[in-house]
């Protein structure tokens, strides 16, 4: 047991509380005595403590004190910022204002009670200095408290003894303390040698302890650090942030941001600032104004964005109850509420909050461009490097009126400029041609006379340049993104406004509504520019062969142009093409075109995905729709680039393949005639490959497996199948279940194929036994042969979507084995697994049946479009099943957390389901199944 030396020093020797004005600060949330009484607990501290004579009791007292202040004062910020949710900087500085106050009351009781030193040496003194955010005064709910303890010379035995017991205390509120023992040197030292250190001690605050060393450590870092290297810093901080950005995405606008260290989050701004006052040694963002970097309205900005960064920040922690800084859809729809949106005008109060929450990192965006700029005017930045194929384009002639300044293009008169408003437009042109970046200050020019574009509405100059700008130059992305950064597109187009910076909350987009158009348009001009020949072959070869490259680019521009509204997208598209596209300077021939592919800009992506392909009925109803080559042949890229546009990792081997064999069998019924479509030329075909591809089986083996199938056996699979079911069938007793898993990596998938005795219920229990092995199934269909045997056919993906690895496909063959056979119960080993993930929790996905009795001539299409969980397709197939229905096969679409479940269905009697009654029917168990199974997926 620890005894101290001299107790009754503490009160001899103890320093004068802080200056009143430093401990009140005006900026706080609610008066300061409301969150952290320091005279009143350091009352309390004196009167627990006088008695106390062990350290380890000490500490244990202490640590009890503090944290019911840290309790109190955490919970009355919470409260308040709970009534002024968009109080951010008063936020910050009251989290600041309580640390600090936990702080200096540890550094009270390590210094007065647990090593109390009456006559300190000259080496005896310590500063604690807050560092990096805590030192700026910007403190999240749980942000970490970095300290920097400073001393004179070699950190003494004493100092070690107070920092360690300092820190207990610390640690024991559960505070995540970074902390550094150094002399000034030191930190001369180490911050020329590390800049992640550099940037944490140019923002330093003195808490408690001796000022004057806190002052020399001021005076160093300016006069022997920061003053002359301000280039080296301003470069590693853009090394620094190009690195951050690659590894979260690069991307302002992915719809699940991280709100710190994202693109356009607050590390951004703070990188802003910490650049400023390293160049200009400004204490404040406003200062930036007297030095004309910024104009009082980029300030404004600045300040918005900030204050609107942090709130979404704070709200995210408190609700977490950790740092968390990534805005997932879980916490996004509580965020909301909490800075209180509300649905309006069609839209939920998350997609609101989040269209906010893009506009203000597209200003972060801007405002960091500028200063960027500033700094080449300076000298201390180095001028940008052009893109790899833009290298060359330096040595073109700009033409009159333009001029090159720190490397990108400028205007020679500001005024002239404006004198022709088609200049706006002109110089984007421009930018392309030559290959140049637009000047920060041309860019704010354009953004300050927005209203002279919108006077540009039906000018056909004006449509002329802007189509040159999308078809002219390779790389119409670049200016586009720049354009509707600006406000350029949503004033040439007013409509489009709409639509800048708008999430969908669902899962499957990644990207904002006008981001996910210039990214299809940046994949049509990849493909123009034959770099995706050989993962997109038709779609490359239909763009060689050549198309109406106007309609496609103002099609792909236009078609979501009506999301966000009460109406369905695609109808309202289309209305609004019809209106757009002759101000655009299309024909009637062109617009009509046009409006046709936005209002069907969904239809091959539907029929490839959620109808059975193989079925000659789905292709010869795609091809009515369609009508000719021509309108396919662009509505095939319109569609590619669509899917490919939606995020990184939606297309896939298995789109692609779909794609491609609706295109090719579209095409080949619309040039040769629909009977090239039937059944019985296909059927014959196959058994031809089938024989084929057995040259070593007996013919009479040969013959009977070729005589057991139903034609439609023939048309829905490819040979590869017919032979592993051949070779399941072959001789196969009425008591066994023969499985074969084999790659498809055309596919992205791994086929299955089941053969057994035929019995109702057979594909729910295969689709029981698939689910319980966690594999995915997207695509499905089953069949019944002439002697009484169910082959079924499933493709099925891993958590990755992906296809097995085969060192995994024997385990699995066994796992589904054990459970067709009866050793494992689908429906109650399900239970457990069948759960939607936190994260998914808050998607809203409106149920759907639908029969369509038109779509197939030997079957009634169900359509079942819900909310996507593990269980699902097994609780409706069951459900089928249950009510004697007899599934042909299943085509799973899914959409992120919505899926589209369509099976082909006939009754016990091998008929349609043409009763309005019987399909109502089926209609409410289906949607009993989907209800139970949601209960308990969220149970």
């Amino acid at each position: 047991m620890t005894q101290l030396l001299n107790p009754s020093a503490s009160a001899a020797s103890e320093p004068p509380l802080p200056d009143p004005e430093e401990l009140l600060p005006d900026d706080l949330i609610l008066p300061a005595a409301d969150i952290f009484d320091e005279a009143g607990l350091r009352a309390r501290l004196e009167e627990a403590l006088a008695p106390q004579r062990d350290a380890k009791a000490i500490r244990a007292t202490t640590v009890t004190l503090l944290k019911e202040a840290q309790r109190d004062g955490r919970a009355a910020i919470a409260d308040a910022f709970e009534a002024k949710p968009m109080a951010a900087r008063r936020l910050t500085r009251s989290y600041t204002f309580l640390t600090d106050g936990l702080v200096r009351a540890a550094f009270h009781v390590a210094r007065m009670h647990l090593h109390p030193l009456p006559n300190p040496t000259e080496a005896e003194r310590v500063s604690v200095i807050a560092v990096g955010g805590y030192g700026r005064g910007e403190m999240a709910p749980s942000s970490d408290v970095d300290l920097l303890f400073l001393t004179p010379y070699k950190i003494t035995p004493w100092a070690e003894s107070l920092i360690e017991s300092m820190l207990y205390i610390l640690w024991d509120l559960k505070l995540k303390v970074g902390h550094a023992s150094r002399t000034v040197k030191d930190c001369l030292r180490l911050g020329r040698e590390d800049f992640t250190i550099r940037t944490a001690l140019l923002e330093h605050r003195l808490i408690e302890g001796d000022a004057e060393l806190a002052q020399e450590l001021e005076a160093q870092l300016w006069e022997k650090l920061f003053s002359k290297t301000a280039s080296e810093f301003v470069e590693a901080k853009l090394d620094e942030r190009a690195d951050r950005l690659k590894k979260h995405g690069g991307q302002r606008y992915i719809v699940e941001p991280n709100v710190k260290e994202g693109k356009g989050g607050l590390r951004d701004l703070q990188s802003l600032f910490w650049i400023a006052k390293y160049v200009n040694r400004v204490k404040t963002a406003a200062e930036l104004v007297k030095l004309k970097v910024f104009t009082q309205d980029e300030l404004e900005d600045f300040k918005q964005a900030e204050r609107f960064l942090w709130a979404t920040r704070a709200h995210l922690h408190l609700i977490a109850g950790r740092a968390q800084e990534q805005l997932t859809f879980d916490v996004q729809v509580t965020v909301a509420e909490r800075l209180g949106y509300v649905d309006r005008g069609g839209r939920r109060a998350v997609e609101h909050f989040m269209q906010d929450y893009f506009r203000h990192a597209t200003k972060v965006g801007e405002l960091t461009r500028i200063l960027l700029t500033d700094l080449e005017a300076r000298h201390v930045k180095q001028e940008p490097t052009l893109f790899g194929f833009l290298r060359n384009a330096r040595k073109k002639k700009l033409k009159e009126g333009y001029k090159v300044r720190q490397g990108r293009l400028d205007v020679r008169g500001q005024k002239s400029f404006l004198k022709d408003p088609l200049n706006l437009l002109r110089i984007f042109e421009e930018a392309l041609r030559t290959g140049y970046l637009l000047h920060p200050d041309v860019m704010r020019l354009i953004s300050a006379n927005l209203d002279l574009i919108r006077g540009l509405e039906g000018n056909k100059d004006a449509a002329r340049i802007f189509l040159d700008t999308l078809l002219k130059h390779g790389n119409p992305e670049r200016a586009l993104r720049r354009m509707n950064e600006l406000g350029v597109l949503g004033a040439f187009i007013p409509d489009f406004q709409t639509i800048v910076a708008m999430m969908q909350f669902n899962m499957y987009h990644s990207y904002t509504v006008d981001e996910h158009i210039i990214q299809c348009i940046s994949h049509l001009a990849q493909i123009e520019r034959e770099e995706l020949i050989e993962e997109l072959p038709v779609a490359s070869s239909i763009l060689k062969r050549g198309v109406n490259r106007k309609v496609i680019y103002v099609a792909l521009l236009l078609h979501d142009i009506g999301k966000g509204r009460d109406e369905d997208h695609s109808i309202l598209g289309a209305k609004l093409a019809r209106f757009i596209a002759p101000k655009l300077g299309l024909n009637k021939d062109e617009c009509d075109t046009v409006e046709w592919l936005i209002r069907y800009h969904l239809l091959m992506s539907d029929m490839a995905q959620k109808r059975d392909i193989a079925d000659p009925r789905t292709v010869r109803d795609f091809a009515k729709a369609v009508k000719t080559v021509k309108r396919l042949d662009l509505l095939c890229v319109l569609t590619v680039c669509d899917i490919r546009g939606v995020g990184p990792d939606v297309w896939n081997n298995w789109k692609a393949s779909l794609i491609r064999a609706l295109y090719r069998q579209t095409k080949r019924g619309l040039q040769d005639g629909m009977e090239a479509l039937n059944r019985e030329e296909r059927g014959s075909e196959a058994k031809k490959n089938l024989r084929a591809a057995l040259p070593d089986w007996d013919k009479k083996d040969l013959a009977r497996e070729v005589a057991r199938h139903y034609p439609p056996y023939w048309q829905g699979l490819h040979v590869t199948a017919h032979v592993d079911f051949a070779k399941l069938l072959r001789d196969i007793p009425n008591d066994e279940i023969r499985i074969e898993l084999t790659p498809d990596e055309d596919r992205d998938a791994t086929r299955a194929c089941f053969a057994m005795a035929d019995h109702p219920g057979i594909f729910a229990r295969m689709c029981g036994a698939l689910a319980l092995v966690g594999a995915n199934v997207v695509d499905a269909r089953t069949y019944t042969s002439k002697d009484g045997f169910a082959t079924a056919a499933f493709w099925i993906q891993d958590g990755e979507e992906g296809p097995y690895d085969v060192s995994r496909l024997p385990r699995l063959k066994t796992m589904i084995h054990k459970t067709l056979m009866g050793e494992v119960l689908a429906r109650e080993a399900l239970a457990p697994r069948d759960k939607i993930k936190k994260r998914e929790a808050k998607f809203q996905v409106p149920t759907s049946v639908t029969f369509d009795n038109d779509g197939s001539e030997i079957y009634t299409i169900i359509e079942v479009d819900t909310r996507d969980r593990p269980g699902l397709l097994y609780d409706l197939s069951r459900t089928l099943s249950e009510a004697n229905i007899q599934i042909a096969s299943a085509v799973i679409a899914t959409y992120g957390a919505q899926v589209v479940d369509t099976f082909y269905v006939k009754d016990m009697f091998g008929l349609k389901f043409h009763s309005a009654s019987k399909q109502a029917s089926i209609e409410r168990k289906l949607r009993a199944a989907i209800a139970s199974g949601r209960e308990r997926a969220q149970g």
